[in-house]
């Protein structure tokens, strides 16, 4: 992953995980240690579903360019389908709280967004390359003197 890519996943994963922490001690406090646990297994889905998107959504952009806006959308509506279906089946168990769950889910979803959002906005990415010859000078065209 060239560094400008790596940046921004560490520009949208710190503070997700951050939003994580935060969820997990809340939830730990009002649901006790299941609400905890619950809050950490919802932020690593979070963190692990968004940041291989964002992996996939570098890699087609540089390979595959003119898909890059259409596989952006299909990726971004998988992912909200996809953290839909972890709620669904999470709705029932035992292991955690459903509840605490499926809030930080959502919190920290969309704290990833917004972070990654900021993290594209601050980036200087440039979005028309410059010439690769540095000593060559374009052609003038019209009158000369």
């Amino acid at each position: 992953m060239p560094s400008n890519d790596v940046r921004i996943l560490l520009q949208a994963a710190v503070p997700t995980a951050a939003v994580g922490a935060i969820a997990a001690v809340v939830s730990g406090v009002v649901a006790g240690g299941k609400g905890a646990i619950g809050a950490g297994f919802a932020t690593l889905v979070v963190i692990l579903f968004m940041g291989i998107g964002l992996y996939v959504l570098q890699r087609t952009a540089k390979s595959l360019p003119h898909l890059f806006q259409a596989m952006g959308l299909m990726l971004y509506t998988a992912q909200i389908l996809l953290l839909f279906i972890f709620v669904a089946a999470f709705k029932n168990t035992t292991l955690f709280n459903p509840k605490a769950f499926a809030i930080t889910l959502v919190a920290t979803t969309l704290a990833w967004i917004g972070a990654q959002a900021r993290a594209h906005m601050k980036a200087k990415i440039l979005y028309v390359e410059p010439d690769s010859s540095k000593g060559d000078k374009p052609e003038k065209t019209g009158h000369s003197s």
